[in-house]
């Protein structure tokens, strides 16, 4: 009995996630359920939320305390999970568009502009995460791509001050915008920063702690500050076939 119901639960979050999906046995029935209850109750506020701000229905969860500013501009695929607390300002250009299965973890942030200074926006693709207490910081045009995993209090700043001037006060010189891109496939490290211009290719791991700027090659491995190539994940692959 215990057998089945793990199995039609896997079965349903399979459908979900368009994907096969494990649970862990040692997991007790009995949390599972309260995990179930808890996921009810944010598919319900997830629900309600985009019926009133979007006007639209979408399979969300949304857990308490979420804010969703200029909600016309904000794209939610199916199964997004925004965590307690978590703050996203659709005001930009483009929007903000978060690919299905997407998780933005507690109390992060995602924005882009303000009226005065419209920024280009965010694009998250299907089955990437952000962890607790980050920042996106989308003024010029972020795109990460899918299957990207980053940890706790990762930063984006898509955005540069003009400084060359001593007469006038730096906020008032203007900005710049070149953009952050992260393609698919990407483990970020917790506490990394992008600046504005960061290029991380293909299949890259990025160590915790790093400052990310300019180009990283694809399956490189980069740490540091600023982050610098240590390894590649190609030789990596080889020296295990080898072994084997």
């Amino acid at each position: 009995m215990v057998e089945l119901f793990y199995r039609c639960l896997e079965y349903v979050l399979g459908r979900l996630k368009h994907s096969e999906y494990r649970l862990d046995r040692s997991v007790p029935p009995i949390l599972l359920l309260g995990i179930i209850l808890r996921r009810l109750i944010w598919l319900a506020r997830g629900f309600l939320k985009c019926l009133v701000l979007q006007r639209r229905f979408r399979i969300v969860f949304m857990a308490p305390q979420v804010n969703l500013r200029n909600a016309s501009l904000i794209r939610f695929g199916n199964g997004v999970t925004l965590e307690r607390g978590v703050l996203i300002d659709g005001l930009s250009r483009h929007g903000i568009e978060l690919g299905d299965n997407v998780m933005i973890g507690a109390y992060s942030i995602v924005r882009a502009s303000i009226p005065a200074n419209l920024g280009a926006g965010m694009r998250m693709g299907k089955d990437s995460a952000v962890d607790a207490y980050s920042f996106i910081g989308a003024a010029g045009q972020i795109t990460i791509g899918e299957n990207v995993i980053m940890g706790q209090h990762v930063s984006f700043h898509a955005e540069n001050h003009n400084c060359e001037r001593t007469d006038v006060p730096i906020k008032h010189q203007g900005t710049r915008r070149l953009g952050i891109v992260i393609e698919d496939d990407c483990w970020i490290g917790s506490n990394t920063v992008f600046l504005d211009g960061s290029h991380v290719e293909r299949g890259c791991v990025i160590g915790a702690g790093s400052v990310v700027r300019g180009r990283i090659s694809a399956y490189s491995v980069a740490v540091g500050i600023p982050a610098r190539v240590v390894k590649s994940r190609l030789l990596l692959e080889a020296e295990l076939s080898r072994a084997h």
